[in-house]
């Protein structure tokens, strides 16, 4: 069953110049791209630094509203989602991003930061919530004794693997990677990589992983699309 499909999506930011911020043209950032994933698969989208492919992440996050095209999310127009289906599709659809001490609050502990989505998508009892939690941190190998550490007492590997249980409590269905393991060590990146395959097959996880790393897209990826100026060249 295909669980995402990107129809002909565009995303044009206008060039603006002169004392009236007068629009002279347009940077094509995506420019009519397809895409599908299918359940249980890890597409890789890979292209070089500017060709489009972060952008087509905010889009499918709704961080960024397209020019034209339709982004589907089991048949449901993304785009026209409000209240409880817009709460739907954000719980089944979370991202983890490259650094993750620019993602993850230093004002918070590690546990509330796994935390607050149990808050805002379940009914779950306080304890109910945190003993959740730390089975899941204690599954992406965080001990219980870091919980009530800051972001920034961990390291760059452990705080990564916080952003993947943040992004896991709420048991979503697709699973958007930005560049997961490019600001970790060779050997931490090996470690992710094979956790986020476990987690893939433990919790019937799909994944969009967008990087430059063909390393990483030859040991993870079922299907790979190349992105260049905006477009799919090549899947």
């Amino acid at each position: 069953m295909t669980l995402l499909k990107i129809e002909n999506l565009t995303k044009h930011f206008p060039i603006r110049k002169g004392l009236f911020g007068n629009i002279v043209g347009y940077v094509k950032a995506v420019d009519g791209i397809d895409i599908s994933i299918k359940e249980n698969t890890v597409l890789a989208l890979v292209g070089e630094s500017g060709s489009g492919k972060t952008t087509t992440a905010r889009c499918i996050l709704r961080l960024e509203n397209p020019t034209s095209g339709t982004i589907l999310f089991e048949d449901k127009d993304v785009f026209k989602l409000k209240g409880k289906e817009l709460k739907w599709y954000r719980k089944n659809v979370q991202a983890v991003f490259q650094n993750p001490f620019l993602s993850l609050n230093p004002r918070m502990t590690v546990e509330s930061i796994v935390t607050e989505p149990l808050k805002i998508h379940t009914d779950l009892k306080k304890n109910e919530i945190k003993d959740v939690a730390y089975e899941l941190l204690e599954k992406v190998g965080i001990p219980k004794e870091l919980g009530k550490r800051s972001p920034y007492d961990l390291s760059g590997g452990q705080a990564q693997r916080v952003a993947i249980a943040r992004a896991l409590i709420s048991k979503p269905k697709l699973l958007i990677l930005d560049e997961p393991t490019s600001a970790l060590d060779v050997s931490v990146q090996a470690q992710l990589l094979n956790l986020l395959i476990d987690l893939k097959e433990e919790m019937k996880l799909s994944y969009l992983l967008i990087t430059h790393d063909l390393s990483v897209v030859r040991y993870i990826s079922n299907y790979v699309a190349v992105m260049y100026l905006g477009r799919i060249v090549e899947y």
